[in-house]
């Protein structure tokens, strides 16, 4: 017998168990019990299925079992379940596996197991963001990981998600939202002998999502980075922005490019950046000449 054959024999046998559960004398004779005794046998099943690699199959193998389980008051076990199924789905069917994760999220929070419902947030946001592509969700769903972990006291936890936020919320041009994420990280992390370093970063990409609405306003921020973190001023990054301010302030589209350069000579500008610079550049070129 093949684990696959194994597997739809369990699930036959689960059936027989819940349907004996069932009606009047179901009720009678141990009704709860059978209904135990179902959930592991789904649970069995979904194993062998996943020994067969048949992941569909395994993973509602065990959404059958974690329904069960919410009959029987087990909501910790029903959990486990929907995380079980979500990892199986993961592997053919992205918007089957998030269903099961917020199944998983809705028990856990229920619950008040508020870091366990972060985690999972993070992984239907990972979902989102590689396999279905669904920024907005994504971005959600760290909101929601982050904000758990803020009640937690997981601030660097929190931190993580919310500059994916940040990244993201940049990306679909909502650059108000992105930019307030990053002073604030920014300003956490300066509180932080460890983390201090990475402010410069924080602060780089504030300022980035600055210059794409406000030249003044950006100016300003800049100023104000400065003042908030002396060791700023001398970094590269800061050369960089005080170069694209005059450049864009010139509307000097030739100095802007040449500082890009310069600066990813020694430090390798990565995709988002690209994206983000190339539309302050773009919107310097649609801005009408008045000279």
């Amino acid at each position: 017998m093949t684990s696959e054959e194994k597997a739809i024999d369990l699930i036959a046998q689960a059936e027989r168990k819940v349907k004996s559960s069932q009606g009047f004398l179901g009720g009678l004779f141990g009704g709860s019990s059978k209904l135990e005794d179902a959930a592991e046998l789904y649970i069995s099943a979904g194993n062998m299925f996943k020994m067969a690699q048949k992941w569909s199959a395994a993973g509602t193998a065990f959404m059958e079992a974690a329904q069960l389980q919410i009959n029987l008051q087990s909501k910790h076990e029903a959990g486990q379940r929907y995380v079980d199924a979500g990892n199986c789905f993961k592997k053919t069917d992205v918007e089957e596996a998030a269903r099961a994760f917020e199944m998983a999220i809705n028990i856990y929070t229920d619950m008040g197991r508020f870091t366990m419902a972060a985690k999972h947030h993070i992984t239907v946001a990972e979902i989102h963001e590689s396999n279905a592509a669904d920024l907005e969700k994504a971005i959600f769903h760290y909101e929601q990981a982050a904000q758990y972990y803020k009640g937690e006291e997981s601030n660097s936890s929190a931190n993580k998600c919310l500059l994916k936020v940040a990244m993201y919320s940049a990306q679909m041009e909502d650059y108000a939202k992105a930019l307030v994420i990053y002073e604030e990280v920014a300003a956490d992390a300066i509180e932080s002998s460890l983390l201090k370093y990475s402010a410069k970063d924080y602060f780089f990409k504030a300022a980035l999502c600055h210059m794409c609405i406000d030249i003044v306003e950006a100016q300003r921020a800049v100023e104000k980075y400065c003042d908030m973190y002396a060791a700023f001023q001398d970094t590269r990054e800061c050369k960089l922005l005080k170069n694209l301010l005059a450049a864009q302030e010139e509307q000097n589209a030739e100095s802007f490019t040449e500082a890009i350069k310069e600066y990813d000579s020694i430090s390798r500008i990565d995709q988002w950046l690209t994206t983000i610079l190339l539309r302050i550049k773009k919107g310097m070129n649609e801005e009408p000449d008045l000279t």
